[in-house]
């Protein structure tokens, strides 16, 4: 029986693999994507819902947090070499180095260009942590959490096992860890502080794309609870500059919660208006999703040590906010 942390490589036949006590806590889906590394989400998603993959003998959801001892069934799957990917492109690697905005003995924090995805697969052989780990090979890097593909901003790797354990769970607890966005709105918020309280629920298109919608009925307990707090900075254009501050991270959380409140984020061609975006493309220039990661704050060793990580709005959106005023 290989230890939690062996190399996955090509089986033809189902393995079981027995957590070490390190990896206590850490959801299940998250330890499959990185046990089985250039696995697409989609497909550790399909082997979870078919029941391919077993924990303990029993089948499990994704967010099944794993303890010290437990044993993962492996089905056979076969997963490309990560020696054939070749490398990152030299434009990438440079883009990630200069993206760097911190970096301490147990943590590396980058201003993720919009257009990156966080970690490779379904037709994406590079993310930022496979392009980290080509620039750093010598050090054991680990994404702490992820964004979305087309959001900017601050991102935590984790340098070393106890810094990316202490953040998980400082992640799970109720303000261990302060996330502040900044996004533009379309169509005037009103003054003030509005709170979306408003369940998610995460569905799959055909394709494996994923679609977050609002749970709306009170006895659906498909939704996850999830609290987004927006406040107007300023307004441009007829638009709103907000900043946004999340109590959980739920997926495309801010989109949905936007959209939800009928002030999608503008440039989002997935929960926005189509015809806004359309006439901010052409007036302003904004040709992504303007929502940024600006920062977090927390603190390791027990709240001995804090953290106040910034990264500055891309420059493409403070184009935007120029040409809007």
């Amino acid at each position: 029986m290989p230890p939690s942390d062996a190399p996955a490589r090509p089986a033809s036949a189902a393995h079981t693999v027995r957590i070490a006590e390190d990896r206590d806590g850490q959801r299940l889906d998250n330890f499959l994507l990185g046990y089985l590394k250039g696995a697409p989400r989609s497909l550790i998603y399909k082997l979870l819902r078919s029941g391919q993959v077993r924990v303990n003998g029993g089948r499990c959801k994704p967010e099944r947090r794993l303890e010290g001892g437990d044993e993962v069934r492996i089905p056979p799957i076969r997963l490309d070499d990560p020696a054939d990917k070749g490398t990152p492109a030299k434009g990438l690697l440079e883009a990630m180095e200069a993206s760097i905005v911190f970096e301490d003995a147990r943590l590396l924090a980058i201003s993720k260009p919009s257009g990156v995805a966080s970690h490779g697969g379904s037709g994406i052989s590079f993310g930022v942590i496979e392009t980290l780990r080509a620039l750093r090979p010598r050090e054991s890097l680990e994404l702490v959490h992820r964004l979305d593909r087309d959001t900017s901003g601050l991102m935590v790797i984790a340098k070393k096992r106890s810094a990316l354990i202490e953040l998980q769970a400082l992640m799970r607890e109720e303000g261990g860890i302060n996330k502040r966005y900044l996004a533009l709105l379309t169509g005037r918020m009103p003054d003030g502080v509005m709170s979306v309280d408003a369940p998610l629920h995460v569905g799959l298109r055909q394709g494996g794309e994923r679609h977050v919608q609002v749970v709306t009925s009170a006895s659906s307990s498909a939704g996850k609870a999830s609290l987004s707090h927006f406040r107007v900075l300023e307004r441009r254009g007829g638009q709103s500059y907000c900043e946004v501050r999340i109590e959980t991270g739920r997926t495309h959380q801010i989109r949905v919660h936007a959209q939800h409140i009928g002030h999608p984020v503008a440039g989002d061609d997935k929960y926005g208006d189509e015809a806004v975006n359309k006439r901010l493309r052409e007036q302003v220039g904004l040709k992504r999703l303007f929502l940024h990661a600006a920062s977090l704050e927390f603190a390791l060793d027990g709240g001995k040590t804090p953290y106040v990580l910034n990264a500055p709005l891309a420059a493409e959106l403070v184009d935007v906010l120029d040409r809007l005023a």
